[in-house]
């Protein structure tokens, strides 16, 4: 999905939360996984975009429910996280939220699930 197809009041909102979290791309986080680091890797998209793939090792807490469960999930507000999604805006209000609970170590995946899958990194298939 390019930034076209979404709207202005969604971009604005997916800005302003960018100008509050960290980011990282795909080729950092295909290292940590190549290093074996240990990290939290979370995938918020829908149940059926996880289930038609997801990254090695990641965990799945929709962007609709981890507010609610991820404190059960990852109850260490230290904890290295990284979210991601279709394309990095989903995860970006995602990370924020989380921060705003009080997580410290949180960080978006720039270009999401396309930019992985267009790397030909990886993909996990359920």
């Amino acid at each position: 999905m390019s930034t076209s197809s979404h709207g202005s009041r969604f971009l604005e909102i997916v800005n302003d939360a960018k100008s509050r979290i960290q980011e990282n791309d795909v080729i950092s986080v295909k290292g940590l996984l190549d290093e074996g680091r240990a990290f939290h890797l979370v995938d918020v998209r829908e149940e059926g975009e996880w289930s038609a793939g997801h990254l090695p090792t990641a965990i799945h807490l929709g962007k609709g429910i981890i507010e609610r469960d991820i404190e059960r999930m990852i109850p260490d507000l230290d904890a290295e996280i990284v979210l991601y999604c279709g394309g990095g805006y989903r995860s970006a209000l995602a990370a924020d939220s989380l921060q705003q609970m009080g997580y410290t170590n949180v960080w978006s995946m720039d270009g999401g699930m396309r930019a992985w899958r267009d790397a030909a990194y990886p993909v996990v298939l359920d």
